[in-house]
């Protein structure tokens, strides 16, 4: 019996279930995590039409609020608050579970086998959950923007970036993203069962080419409008 089939059966053992696994919730993770990774990507393509200028990005925000009559963005926002939710709870759960677990901190910590990224991956999850609501209400609600047009997202889009401090945080998202992209990707796939020395270097090939080019687009945003490139 493998690590993650003894791990499910002794929570079920103990009346709990597969959500009550330590495994059963790091799967929740990957899977939940795999389908914000692909909103985060095709967010970032649908915002390349901001490079192409008014007419085109209000478009493609006008075919986002009317696809499927209407119901298609809340469909979306629905599954995107249900994966953000049990994402959130997963990660917290097991954090808490390991704290439990290791009451006495250890005297020297040794991070040999961790990374950067995922020793940061709690804090980089925090402040993308702070931005997240920020985002929503700068460029969705328009109730932090400095001059929110219902009719105009191109202007919004614009104009919320024209702010130097609204622009730098959305930098130090995107950076902050970016680690949790990276580990998140290559921790997915070892959750799923696709960790193998031979294909490891493919893995992580994946995962610094997907992280580097959807921060890299997003970022490139800010700083396109703060250079007057976008206008």
């Amino acid at each position: 019996m493998s690590v993650a089939e003894q791990s499910i059966a002794g929570a079920e053992a103990r009346g709990h279930g597969f959500l009550a696994s330590s495994v059963g919730r790091k799967i929740i993770m990957a899977l939940t995590g795999i389908i914000l990774f692909g909103f985060v990507t095709v967010h970032m393509i649908g915002n390349t039409q901001a490079y192409l200028g008014a007419e085109p990005f209000n478009h493609y925000a006008e075919f986002l609020k009317t696809m499927v009559h209407g119901a298609g963005i809340w469909i979306f926002r629905a599954v995107l608050l249900t994966a953000v939710g049990l994402h959130t709870w997963a990660a917290l759960s097991l954090t808490l579970d390991n704290r439990a677990a290791r009451r006495v901190g250890y005297r020297a910590q040794e991070n040999v086998a961790s990374t950067w990224a995922s020793r940061t991956m709690r804090w980089s999850g925090v402040i993308l959950a702070v931005f997240i609501v920020y985002h929503l209400m700068h460029l969705t609600i328009g109730n932090v923007h400095p001059a929110f047009d219902h009719a105009n997202p191109y202007a919004n889009f614009v104009k919320g970036f024209q702010v130097p401090a609204a622009a730098g945080f959305y930098i130090v998202a995107q950076f902050c993203l970016g680690l949790h992209m990276w580990h998140g990707v290559w921790s997915c796939t070892q959750t799923l069962g696709l960790a193998h020395p031979r294909y490891d270097s493919l893995r992580r090939s994946f995962a610094t080419g997907l992280t580097i080019l959807v921060v890299g687009v997003n970022i490139s945003y800010p700083i396109a409008v703060l250079t007057g490139f976008i206008r």
